[in-house]
């Protein structure tokens, strides 16, 4: 199994229909450093989100996560934070294209966030579509990427992942 698909962090929990604008609202698109988007995201709906999150950390949302604008630099600002993954019950096509460009680990499963806690620990298997939540002894069964999209992934992202074949 690739250990660059294991992962553990905890999970900051949102609802259905997290739009971009509440990702990174539009007021912030003209700031160029990642670093300094990243303090921004979610500050509308989760002000505590830059102060507390942690790299490793789960995005864990309900249906149509990421639906409305293209916002490239909310998904930069993400994996700069370290984000260990994005986890919904669904997601705007645009939006899980994007995440997979910039390498960021996605799951889809009908049933999130139904039972996950806010903050629980998680552990995340993004190879076997598999998500566990040891403190309340449950694990989910997603739908995986399929391979091909998971090297883009473990790549680091499309670039790396154009890079890797260039130089093989």
């Amino acid at each position: 199994m690739r250990n660059e698909l294991l992962r553990e962090g905890r999970a900051w929990v949102f609802g259905d229909d997290v739009d971009t604008d509440q990702i990174l609202p539009a007021r912030f698109m003209p700031i160029t450093d990642p670093k300094e988007t990243a303090r921004h995201l979610f500050e509308e709906v989760r002000p505590d989100f830059w102060s507390q999150a942690w790299p490793g950390d789960f995005i864990v949302a309900g249906r149509n996560f990421g639906l409305g604008s293209t916002r490239g630099q909310s998904l930069v600002a993400l994996r700069v934070l370290g984000c260990g993954g994005i986890l919904a019950a669904s997601f705007s096509r645009t939006f899980l294209r994007g995440a997979i460009g910039e390498g960021i680990p996605v799951l889809e499963c009908a049933s999130l966030p139904g039972g996950i806690g806010h903050l629980s620990n998680l552990h995340v298997d993004f190879a076997a579509g598999l998500i566990t939540d040891p403190g309340r002894g449950r694990v989910v069964k997603a739908t995986p990427l399929p391979a091909f999209l998971l090297d883009r992934v473990i790549a680091g992202g499309s670039i790396g992942y154009l890079r890797r074949l260039r130089s093989s």
